[in-house]
């Protein structure tokens, strides 16, 4: 120990090498081995991830990844507790450390029971920068029993107590109701599940234990009931209590509190075991199993959501100055992350998403270097420097949040299919007085409705809905239809939110073979118009009948012109329109090359009939005229810097749009315009509506829908204050297009 470390530090050391020596007794370490502590630090990461630091001779140091392997990864993760590594990175992915670099060149061969036996180039022996930095991946299952004990205070997040699991236990009267918001807290430790004494329990504790299940805050509960069962029940406590700030994610990155004497019936003497009561989101208010039929809608002014497959996850956006804009992910963290989970209604996030995962957004980024204490009400009111500017919509900031357990799997299944993700829909239904399986009638049937089955069932978003299935042989036993006429917004939560027939069923087709089925998939594309090159490109075109034959022959003309004569002219609006894919998958026609159509007018094929609506209306929402789109190319026109194009039209090619690129279908292309012969002057709303009939699935159709003001005074056109849909706040929304709902689609 240094001459110079002070008293506290001292005492700080001492009770550092007694926890360690308490962690590390059964591993009968050599005389001389080093005693080290290790942590995962960094910011964007989950709790069992991030950049290695050694804690040595009173100093936190990072490790360089020169010589670094799996076989380091491994006894790393070990040593923390984890079962095994899952990878290993270089370069410092988890941000740069600060101090010491403790360890160059380290060799391991699995053998070692800690990362200070493994061979290195000594303590503090180094030639490497932090940009050097190794960071880790470990499995998420802890070794069963195992006790990480630290006394450090300066821990990032460190794990100071593992246990198995926890669980809130609620009382008999409770048990039916969904979700449970009220028991006994319990921890399984050594296989056996144990009650923590709330002598020293505080408020701080309760909101993390909420937190991790789902709920944005805790409430009080009636202390004499539970005092009653507690003196009834054979109690089993834990050794330790805890010490939460209130702002962990979980349990797990609580401090270990004061060891409880276990004492059998003396234990806990002046207390009872903890019972934890919260309060859960709007979204998630608890009824009787059977019930529950809100649909799912955040309602918040200020902050949303978008782009997330599962219910809580989502890229982070906000309202400033009647527009939604997103977050750079600079200093993004779990702290901002959960501020942004608990004010929708969600508990704590399970991780802060960072570079676009979640895709990317549209128009301005209004927050950058976002500070949180982590209880502030909503992000708004977390510090964010005004000042720093140059954040790309790839550097968008999203959530995953702990949600609570609604047992919504529990109810539906796929079945017959090739992978867990695809299969016939099978729904737990009650029949006769008792629960059975059964299927859904696939009249009607598509892409919303198995969107809200992949959303169900925590499989991502929808990639494919069928009306046939009988490739996927399912359970003989539930052929029989149990729902029907199955009609989904898109937002539920679950099918049975969804509008269908009850117990009155009707399906002409049966089930079986012709059930309803789905695929899913872990990501989606996203489509999204480029407004401003709608309204910089606008303009008005006549144009004579007899070189628009071709156009006639596919519809794109308004129904006036079955009569026009080939000397007469039409006069069409005409416009730009880029197409964007901003999700996480290529966007690509439902139809195979085998079933493209052959336009022989035009001398190309339609790989959809119907890609876009061009719709001009009166202010009341009344349509005036129309066009429509088919997408006889689709194809990358442009790609952002370092993206390579994949689809191209020519010599009857792949068609599609990749991820990060956009079609551009240009103004002076045949139907890319509207038929406005027939309209008078006067002032009208110009409405494009991508993928219109939900063909393809989409992990936004929020923002496939853009509006423009547009001004015809019989000679000239103006188009302005064009936007896509969920781009401004409803109250701008309504000012700029009275009499229209924001966002709305017509249903298919």
């Amino acid at each position: 120990m240094p001459s110079w470390c002070p008293l506290p530090c001292r005492l700080a050391m001492l009770l550092c090498v007694w926890a360690l020596c308490q962690a590390q007794s059964d591993t009968e370490l050599p005389p001389g081995t080093p005693i080290i502590q290790l942590r995962l630090a960094g910011d964007k990461r989950k709790h069992y991830e991030g950049r290695v630091e050694v804690y040595y001779n009173g100093e936190w140091g990072t490790v360089c990844d020169d010589d670094f392997s799996i076989h380091a990864a491994n006894i790393l993760c070990r040593e923390l507790g984890y079962v095994e590594a899952v990878s290993w990175s270089p370069s410092s992915k988890y941000g740069k450390g600060e101090g010491r670099i403790w360890l160059d060149n380290v060799q391991c061969s699995g053998r070692e029971r800690t990362l200070a036996q493994c061979k290195s180039n000594g303590f503090g022996v180094s030639d490497c920068k932090h940009s050097e930095d190794v960071g880790v991946v470990c499995n998420e299952r802890r070794i069963p029993g195992f006790k990480f004990i630290s006394s450090f205070t300066n821990s990032v997040e460190s794990l100071n107590v593992q246990v198995e699991e926890v669980r809130i236990r609620a009382i008999s009267s409770q048990r039916k109701r969904v979700p449970i918001t009220e028991g006994y807290l319990e921890v399984k430790d050594g296989g056996k599940w144990r009650q923590i004494c709330d002598e020293e329990w505080t408020e701080m504790n309760n909101r993390v234990i909420c937190g991790m299940y789902g709920f944005p805050g805790e409430k009080g509960y009636n202390t004499k009931v539970y005092k009653l069962l507690a003196k009834r029940r054979k109690k089993n406590y834990w050794e330790f209590g805890v010490n939460c700030t209130g702002n962990e994610a979980s349990l797990h990155g609580c401090k270990l509190g004061r060891k409880v004497e276990l004492k059998g019936n003396a234990t806990c003497e002046k207390g009872m075991p903890v019972v934890v009561s919260c309060v859960p989101g709007r979204a998630f208010a608890p009824s009787h199993a059977q019930g529950f039929s809100k649909a799912y809608r955040v309602e918040q002014p200020l902050v949303r959501l978008r782009g997330g497959a599962n219910i809580g996850d989502g890229r982070v956006e906000v309202l400033k100055n009647g527009k939604w804009g997103t977050v750079c992910d600079d200093s993004w963290n779990l702290k901002a992350a959960s501020v942004v989970c608990r004010e929708l209604g969600f508990g704590s996030a399970k991780e802060a998403l960072a570079g676009g995962r979640l895709g990317q957004g549209m128009g301005p980024v209004h927050m950058n270097e976002v500070e949180c204490s982590g209880f502030e009400k909503s992000l708004t009111e977390c510090y964010f420097n005004r000042d720093a500017l140059g954040c790309s919509h790839e550097e968008d900031a999203a959530v995953r949040c702990n949600v609570p357990a609604m047992g919504f799997q529990n109810k539906l299944r796929l079945s017959g299919g090739r992978n867990p993700f695809e299969g016939r829909v099978e729904v737990l239904a009650e029949k006769n007085g008792s629960l059975v399986w059964g299927t859904v009638c696939s009249d009607s049937w598509g892409t919303m409705e198995a969107t809200v089955v992949c959303r169900q069932l925590g499989l991502g978003f929808a990639s494919n809905a069928f009306q046939e299935t009988w490739y996927w042989p399912g359970d003989v036993r539930a052929d029989d239809v149990v729902m029907s006429g199955v009609r989904c917004s898109g937002t539920e939560m679950t099918l049975a939110q969804c509008l269908h027939h009850g117990k009155h069923l009707h399906c002409p087709q049966g089930g079986g073979r012709f059930a309803a089925g789905v695929s899913c998939s872990e990501s989606a594309p996203d489509l999204v118009l480029n407004a401003q090159v709608v309204e910089h490109t606008t303009y008005l075109e006549d144009r004579p009948m007899y070189i628009l034959q071709c156009a006639n022959e596919e519809h794109c003309l308004s129904s006036s012109a079955a009569t026009a004569t080939p000397s007469s002219s039409r006069r069409l609006m005409r416009f730009s329109s880029q197409i964007h894919n901003n999700g996480q998958s290529d966007f690509r026609p439902r139809a195979a090359h085998n079933s493209w159509v052959w336009h022989d007018c035009h001398r190309h094929y339609h790989s959809m009939e119907v890609f876009t609506h061009y719709d001009l209306l009166s202010l009341n929402g009344t349509k005036v005229a129309e066009g429509h789109k088919a997408s006889f190319c689709l194809e990358d026109t442009q790609c952002e810097e370092g993206i390579e194009k994949r689809y191209e039209c020519a010599n009857f090619g792949q068609q599609g749009i990749t991820v990060g690129c956009w079609d551009t279908y240009r103004h002076d292309i045949d139907c890319q315009w509207i038929d406005v012969t027939d309209i008078v002057p006067g002032d009208y709303i110009f409405q494009v509506v991508i993928n219109p009939n939900y063909e393809v699935a989409e992990s936004d159709y929020t923002n496939n829908i853009m509006k423009c003001r547009c001004r015809y005074d019989g000679h000239r056109l103006w188009t302005y204050n064009c936007h896509i849909g969920g781009s401004v706040s409803s109250e701008s929304e309504e000012s700029s297009f009275p009499g229209l709902l924001n966002n709305q689609l017509g249903h298919r």
